[in-house]
């Protein structure tokens, strides 16, 4: 309350002062260029104020987007940006805050000495802010749909991307492992079937050759189904199974995790495999000496969400280059409405981060 006042009476003054002498001398043509001046000034203030709420209140309110024809001239753009319906709601909220800024302000500083009023009345009076903040400031329904719809399209074209990528490296796996393996066990048996009778010793190895190539093309089958679902996660749950992953990972890794209730199985899968895919880098690339796993479920106002953090003493350097693994890894989280963020400044240490939710 106490921040806001000041800005709020300077706010109520300029844009009064300013779009009279503006409309005033409009007929002269000098108001166009005050009412622009103005029209400037009310966005830096209602950025301003966003500012303040984040800093002060904790609430993030998302600056509405103002489309820009870059095909226009300079004065056709700044008259559409003037005519544009976000100008006049930030002129509508800095207008119609100020009487609640100056009803605010001495019960702000009743609040400092009186500590029922700081305690009662300051929050109610912070809420009203907010809600006006949010329905003037922020984006409006519509605006917020078309985002919703755009961030859609993206995740569906990412998800389909991975997808794609996904059954290119399971028809490969297959075609460069099993599917040999079972070609050769056939070639096997149909070479000691000819040498059943004329040379048993023969035929003999080469069913012992067969056997073994048949295993092999087991071990593989099964490692493929672990790639594409494993049983330990569907059995045990996330926290198994990420500790089987640090398990094999050949740089010592702690895990730590603390999910309950179990997200859904989506959600699970996404996580895995980011783990995986995290650890084989740690492993192969990063020169670490220790890691460390942490997965937690946090409540949020828009839905639970399960975070997932690899962090190792590597090298660094690592980044989400387009069709490299963790990009890839992007894209499936994306497939979620998922996001995932890498730091790894030159030298370590790498942080790799996402925010899965439970519902999308």
């Amino acid at each position: 309350m106490l921040a806001g006042f000041p800005l709020s009476l300077f706010s109520f003054i300029t844009i009064v002062t300013l779009f009279s002498v503006g409309v005033g001398t409009l007929v002269i043509w000098v108001g166009l260029g005050v009412l622009l001046v103005a029209m400037h000034l009310v966005t830096g203030l209602a950025a301003a104020n966003r500012v303040l709420f984040r800093a002060l209140l904790g609430v993030d309110i998302r600056t509405p987007k103002v489309p820009v024809d870059q095909s226009a001239t300079t004065w056709r753009r700044q008259l559409n940006r003037m005519q544009h319906p976000q100008t006049w709601r930030n002129i509508a909220y800095l207008l119609a805050s100020f009487p609640l800024h100056v009803v605010g302000f001495p019960l702000a500083i009743a609040g400092v000495i009186l500590l029922p009023i700081g305690l009662f009345v300051l929050p109610v009076v912070a809420s009203l802010h907010v809600m006006l903040a949010r329905a003037l400031l922020g984006p409006n329904e519509t605006e917020q749909l078309v985002e919703k719809a755009e961030h859609l399209q993206a995740s569906r074209a990412r998800g389909v991307d991975a997808a794609e990528a996904e059954r290119r490296r399971i028809e490969r796996d297959l075609h460069d492992g099993a599917q040999q393996r079972l070609v050769a066990v056939a070639m096997g048996l149909g070479r000691a079937k000819t040498k059943l009778d004329a040379d048993p010793d023969t035929a003999r190895a080469l069913i012992d050759e067969a056997h073994a190539d048949a295993k092999l093309a087991v071990s593989e089958l099964r490692d493929l189904a672990r790639g594409i679902y494993p049983a330990v996660l569907g059995d045990r749950g996330l926290d198994a199974a990420l500790s089987s992953l640090a398990a094999k990972c050949p740089v010592p890794v702690d895990v730590h995790v603390q999910i309950d209730p179990r997200p859904p199985a989506a959600v699970e899968s996404t996580a895995y495999f980011i783990v995986g895919e995290a650890l084989t880098n740690v492993a192969k690339h990063s020169g670490a000496t220790q890691a460390k796993v942490n997965a937690w479920r946090e409540e949020r106002p828009s839905g639970d969400q399960v975070i997932v953090e690899i962090t190792d003493d590597g090298n660094g350097g690592a980044s989400m280059r387009s069709g490299g693994g963790l990009a890839g890894l992007a894209d499936r989280a994306a497939t979620i409405d998922g996001v995932m963020t890498v730091v790894s400044p030159l030298g370590g240490p790498t942080v790799i981060r996402a925010d899965l939710p439970c519902t999308w």
